[in-house]
Formats: structure tokens, sequence, C-alpha cells
């Protein structure tokens, strides 16, 4: 497994005392608001938190993998929109600098670090969400470039996304094999962003859409052709499933701490609630389960640091951390009594943020498929 070099784990520690210091102040403003962190955001990139994984060379900390997943774990015990949104801004200035020519390195990824510009992926559509086969966003190919048209939806940042990837299908009819990815510049004619999601919660990841209306993109703007895109995406969705998986455990962790501090000083019919052994059995059931899951994303985090096919492992990871957070949750909620549903615990965002994890990069049901076609 990957061994947190000195430095990467220096960040670690600044990262737990951001969280204190910066998101958990400040995340029920988000949510009330309706808004993106934008300035807390800003805060972490001074930290290098929006370049965690980028090179050296471009600014960035080039950190480990591993590394990051620690990261959004911290991040997402106080918020877990928070800690959505800054890896997405995050992953597209590693994608920039890792595929796209320099000119486009040197336009977009400096900004990106700096929080200047926040950044999305747009796969997503509304009747082509994990099914990437039935896209309908299309390239079209023109002299110099590539017209673009179509919708995207349900993409993190999309309310405020200035650089965004997007993949769309050069010919139709051809599945996967057609799709090219393409980075897109909010600001230009034929970018047309939707007003945001009327979401129940979880409004700091800034979830919504758009659409692309004759958007001309450049040639060089074509980050990964078609035949590589595809597998591009998945490779980069195996990773978002891992540091999903961490963000369940950081809601499962805050959720125990919170819920453990609650019971040592409340009192009920005389004695304290963790004199009670149901109770007691209720927050070992939520470690033994959230040790459980940490094992599980650690080891598909070291197979992708390592250069190994961490599919499988990154699937296992998020079905089991999603459902240790549907599951758990609720229940500490519940042995707080009326109390956890006040909003100066985390524990009904985290509720809220743990349905969404069940959905973004690969439903519960999708993974399932996988891990099935695995065990066959």
């Amino acid at each position: 497994m990957t061994v947190l070099i000195k430095n990467e784990a220096d960040l670690i520690r600044t990262a737990q005392e951001f969280a204190r210091s910066h998101i958990a102040p400040n995340a029920r403003a988000w949510e009330r608001d309706r808004r993106i962190g934008l300035e807390t955001i800003k805060k972490a990139a001074k930290l290098g938190f929006t370049g965690i994984q980028i090179p050296v060379s471009y600014g960035g900390l080039g950190f480990s993998f591993s590394g990051k997943v620690r990261i959004m774990e911290i991040f997402a015990r106080e918020d877990f929109g928070f800690a959505l949104s800054l890896v997405n801004t995050h992953n597209v200035a590693e994608k920039l600098a890792r595929e796209a020519p320099s000119r486009l390195i040197m336009a977009y990824v400096p900004d990106i670090l700096a929080a200047n510009k926040l950044g999305c992926t747009a796969l997503t559509e509304s009747g082509a969400g994990s099914d990437v086969a039935a896209m309908q966003t299309s390239a079209t190919k023109i002299s110099g470039g590539w017209i673009l048209q179509g919708e995207k939806a349900w993409i993190a940042n999309a309310t405020q996304a200035d650089v965004i990837v997007v993949y769309a299908q050069t010919e139709a009819g051809s599945g996967t094999s057609g799709i090219a990815a393409f980075v897109i510049d909010a600001k230009r004619p034929g970018f047309i962003r939707e007003p945001k999601y009327d979401v129940a919660g979880q409004h700091s990841i800034g979830t919504g859409g758009f659409r692309l209306d004759g958007y001309e993109a450049l040639a060089d703007e074509m980050l990964a052709p078609p035949g590589k895109a595809f597998k591009s995406a998945i490779a980069e969705i195996n990773g978002a499933r891992v540091y999903v998986a961490a963000m369940c455990c950081g809601m499962v962790d805050k959720a125990l701490q919170t819920c453990a501090e609650y019971c040592r000083h409340r009192t009920t019919f005389g004695q304290p609630l963790n004199s009670r052994q149901g109770l007691r059995w209720r927050l070992a059931d939520a470690e033994i389960d959230l040790t459980a899951a940490r094992l599980m994303v650690s080891q598909a985090a070291a197979q992708i640091d390592e250069g190994i096919d961490a599919q499988l492992n990154a699937a296992r990871a998020k079905i089991f951390a999603t459902r240790m957070a549907e599951r758990h949750l609720p229940a500490l909620i519940q042995a707080m009594g009326a109390e956890g549903l006040h909003e100066r615990y985390p524990l009904c965002r985290h509720l809220i943020g743990s349905r969404v994890a069940g959905y973004v990069d690969g439903s519960t049901e999708v993974l399932l498929e996988r891990v099935a076609r695995f065990a066959k």
C-alpha cells in the first residue's frame, strides 16, 4: 500500500485544521444560501488543495491519489458538497495537465489552481446517465475544429464552472467508440448555463446543467479522441468511486463522533445515554463497518497509485461505503433523538450526501452489475 511521504502527511494535517476552521463554520450558510462555498475553495487553493495530484512543473504538489482520497474524506466529514465541488475542480486541472497541449495548460491550469476558475466534467445527460453509449451530445467536424450541440445534466459545479471537460459523440451509432472529450470555455458563444437545480440539499455541490448550441471547439481543444476518450473517462470514474467511498467514510466518522459525544452528556431516566447497551452496540456496529470501508478504500486507492486496474475494488468500495452511510447515518441520528435533526450538527446534511453518493459516478445498481461480471 502507498506510504504517504512526509510533505503529503503534513498536507493531511493541514487539511484537518482547514476542515475545522473553514469548512465546518461555513457549511450551514452554503446550504441555507444554496450556493457553492467559492470563497472557501479559494482559501483551500492557497494551501494547495486544488493541485494535490497536479505535477510540480505545472504549479501543483505532485502527490499521490491516496493522499487526495484521504483529504477528501477529511473535508467530507464537515461537508460532502464542498469536498465534491473542490475535487471536481482539481480533476479538471489534472486532466488538462496530463492531456492538453501547452496552450490550453497555460490558458486554464494556473487559474484553476488558484480557484479563479472552477472546473467540472460533463458526461451525464438527462436520458443517458450511467448509459454513456446513449449520449446525444454531438461533435461535428468542421474546418479547424468541431461544432458541439447538446445538453448535459446533473453535473457537479455546473452552476458556476468556467472550464468544462465535455464528452460528445462524433459518430452517430458508434456507441462508446465514437465518444471524444473536449475542453469548453463557459464564456464563449454557444454555451448556455441552465438555472441551478432545486434539489433537496447539498447545494454546495453546485449541481446543474447546460446546453451547447453551435459551440465551436478548436481542433486542439479535443483532449481525447474517439477510441481513447471513453477509456480515459472510465479510469477517472474508477478513481471517483474510490474518493466518493472515502467521503462516505468521512460523513459516518463525523456522525459517530458527534453521537458519541452527545450520548456521553445526555441523561435519560437518571442515566447517561452511553450506559445503554443498545446504544453502545449501535456505535460499535457503525465503527466496525467504517473500519471495513476504509480498508476497502485504501486497497483500491493503492491499486490506482500503482497503475493496477482498480475497476473491481473501486466498485466494491463504493457499494459498501454508500450502503454503510445509508445504514448508519439514520441510526446515529435516531440515537440522538430530535436533537440529531438540529442544524448545528451536519448529520442531516450528511444523510442527503449519502443519497447523492449512491448516484454519482455509477449508481449502486450499475456497480453491482460490474461486480457480478467479475464474479462469473
